[in-house]
């Protein structure tokens, strides 16, 4: 350490609010004390570390001294005579971490400092070691970028896989904050050789395609020590995913039906209960459409003498039909015989990224909670000894399922079949090494109870208050000067929190190694090249069994793109 490094940066003054905390005033002529930033002073176990929560002006040019824009207050002091070495002093409040101790992580003192000790500034080896549980490269490290604080790559902040997959992790951000982006990153991380997970990802608007490319980079693989290991990434359309009927839940396939009214309702849960004993789940639709005639028939016979009844019941069964062969009769994901295999979605070393885009949004949920649900039994009855190798849902290793807008799959204020799934996995997934991670753009949408269960967190910018406060009633060990940056935040810049680091960092999120798939549109490039003679003319060729009137763009292209 050079004995520049350990110049203080200022003096302890007395406590803060918190039992530890306390306030220093610095002259910060170099501005580093910035707040997120980490210093330090000795105390008797070693450096005491603390994170900056705010700052104010303590001593400062008086407001006449800034009457003239173009005159500088200090030129206007040396004028008046004033020739202070010190012209400002901030007031600073720090929050301690404490001692950090590798068995024990942050220990806090538990008291503030005495007045008049000085402080430093922290040296980045020092942070390296001790803001993140792991060091790149190690063995469950997904290295996501750098303290923000510092300049770009100085101090790298690493998150421990173990913690983030086994506790949940969730990402949350405005749009075009960069989430996906993050979330991305993350995903690399844990393809590469030293991690080798299992993962699968549930994109909702086709932006995490690009991560397929990963098979192509050396970064990806490892041929050493006798290991053979290429990541892989497999990419399932909506019409490449088959959900087998006869898998569905009832309470999927009721879902998926819509609001049923009550005689519907009836109707088919005892028809689905009559082709589950009949058939097991190996029954095709045919034989649910025979059980309603029957359900039906029952039911005529039971209220033999009301022909109105009888008309109401034989009403019933027809809506029912026409509702399921639109919903699981005509749609191609769900198929009689046909089943995507969850060992051919899970393995580890591959990333599995499931599109649901094109399908209705009740679709959408319907096959989300059923792939989370296979993978969960799966996991569960691997662990539990309960299948073989040759079952479709032996799944003999841990599995991280990323969900982007989580919002849709588990809403605030609504109970539906994706959320069930969601919330006890997130309660109970880790005993059986299924870990989710959540993506959200509009928390406050997010049902409350699922977002605290995410034990650490990537906060980016947010600027909507009840989102803001949505974080700040589920995030608990993130602090009030922190949640108070948030809007502040610039794109791929990100607050880290939780298990997965040892304390809450300020990150700036490194370069993806893959292509990045959700890039905004260009509009305006895209509106005026609209009128560029060639797409004109290609549009008239086009458009040729369909005569238009093209004169007035034919003059706008004239003025913009003249010969």
């Amino acid at each position: 350490m050079s004995a520049e490094q350990r110049l203080p940066i200022g003096s302890t003054k007395g406590p803060a609010e918190g039992a530890s905390d306390y306030v220093m005033v610095t002259p910060d002529p170099g501005g580093v004390v910035k707040v997120g930033e980490f210093i330090y002073y000795e105390g008797d176990d070693g450096p005491i570390l603390g994170r900056v929560a705010r700052r104010t002006p303590l001593k400062a040019f008086p407001d006449s001294f800034m009457a003239d824009p173009a005159i500088a207050p200090a030129e206007v002091a040396r004028t008046l005579g004033f020739e202070s070495k010190v012209a400002e002093l901030y007031e600073v409040t720090v929050n301690v971490m404490g001692h950090f101790s590798a068995g024990m992580g942050f220990v806090n003192p538990r008291i503030a400092p005495k007045p008049g000790l000085p402080v430093y500034l922290a040296e980045a080896e020092m942070l390296g070691r001790v803001l993140s549980p792991r060091q790149p490269g190690d063995v469950g490290a997904v290295s996501v970028g750098s303290l923000l604080t510092r300049p770009d790559g100085e101090v790298p902040v690493v998150l421990d896989a173990d913690a983030f997959t086994s506790t949940h992790l969730a990402i949350i951000a405005g749009t075009g904050a960069g989430k996906s982006y993050l979330a991305a990153v993350i995903i690399e991380e844990l393809l590469k050789p030293n991690n080798a997970a299992a993962v699968l990802i549930i994109d909702p608007h086709d932006e995490y395609q690009t991560l397929a490319e990963i098979a192509n980079l050396d970064e990806y693989r490892r041929a050493d020590a006798g290991i053979e290991y290429r990541a892989k990434g497999r990419v399932y359309r909506p019409n490449q995913v088959k959900i087998r009927r006869g898998a569905l839940a009832d309470d999927d396939i009721l879902y998926l039906l819509g609001d049923l009214p009550t005689p519907q309702q009836v109707i088919a849960r005892r028809a689905l209960r009559a082709v589950r004993y009949d058939k097991g789940d190996k029954w095709v639709l045919s034989d649910l459409r025979e059980a309603i005639e029957a359900v039906d028939v029952a039911m005529d016979a039971q209220s033999a003498g009301a022909d109105e009844r009888q008309d109401d019941y034989r009403a019933s069964k027809n809506a029912l039909a026409f509702r399921i062969e639109n919903s699981l009769g005509q749609q191609s994901v769900f198929d009689d015989y046909a089943h995507t295999s969850m060992r051919e979605m899970l393995r580890p070393g591959q990333v599995t990224i499931v599109q649901v885009g094109e399908m209705s949004r009740r679709s959408q949920q319907t096959v989300v909670a059923t792939l989370l649900r296979r993978a969960y039994e799966g996991r569960q009855a691997t662990q539990r000894g309960q299948n073989t190798p040759e079952d479709e849902l032996h799944l003999p290793f841990p599995v991280f399922v990323l969900v982007e807008e989580a919002h849709r799959f588990a809403p605030a204020g609504a109970t539906i079949t994706t959320s069930q799934i969601l919330s006890e996995i997130l309660s109970e997934g880790r005993k059986f090494g299924m870990g989710v991670g959540l993506v959200t753009q509009r928390p406050g949408k997010l049902d409350q109870d699922v977002l605290s269960q995410c034990m650490t967190q990537c906060i980016m910018r947010i600027v909507n208050p009840v989102d803001q406060q949505a974080v700040a009633s589920a995030v608990e060990s993130m602090g009030r000067d922190l949640l108070a940056e948030l809007p502040s935040l610039s794109r791929g810049q990100a607050i880290i929190s939780g298990s997965g680091v040892n304390t809450t960092v300020m990150c700036r999120v490194r370069q993806r190694d893959t292509a990045h798939g959700g890039v905004s549109s260009r509009s305006a490039r895209e509106w005026t090249s609209y009128f560029e003679p060639d797409k004109v003319k290609r549009r008239k060729s086009e458009e040729a069994l369909f005569p238009v009137d093209d004169e007035a763009e034919r003059d706008l292209a004239s003025e913009l793109f003249p010969d």
